[in-house]
């Protein structure tokens, strides 16, 4: 098992060591119910996140404002799976690892603090991250940066 470190949130919510793409409403996912801001907040984080996930390219905000802002409302119109990010750093290189909340054995955002070192297993377009109970969460890779 490799050493990784968490890196910088996808998702920067209230807590930027939160590793949920909706962690600053601890809520959960948006619903037709929330305030105008709760879903700019929500779309917020969803935009920075597709700009993390696709490598940090700059000069994109409009297009990923336009692409975060129709997944978000796709997602209030058919109530899909709440799929959510971690953001691990091994040997110099962050891998983005998505996962379905509903699948995550009682994985919560916050068991990791950012800069934190904890044992990652690489296996193809799997990441597995030792969580502190010793379970592990199983992600699938979306994103590598270098």
């Amino acid at each position: 098992m490799e050493q990784g470190e968490l890196g910088r949130d996808v998702s920067p919510g209230v807590d930027r060591r939160e590793d949920s793409m909706y962690a600053g409403s601890r809520r959960g996912r948006p619903t037709a119910t929330d305030s105008p801001a709760e879903l700019q907040r929500a779309i917020r984080r969803r935009a920075e996140e597709i700009y993390e996930r696709n490598g940090r390219i700059r000069g994109r905000d409009v297009e990923n404002w336009m692409r975060a802002e129709a997944e978000i409302r796709r997602e209030l119109e058919e109530g899909g799976p709440r799929r959510a990010s971690i953001v691990v750093k091994v040997d110099g290189v962050r891998y983005v690892g998505e996962y379905n909340m509903a699948e995550a054995d009682g994985y919560t955002p916050g068991e990791f603090a950012s800069g934190d070192p904890i044992p990652v297993r690489l296996e193809g377009d799997r990441m597995y991250v030792k969580r502190p109970n010793g379970k592990e969460l199983e992600t699938t890779i979306v994103g590598k940066t270098e």
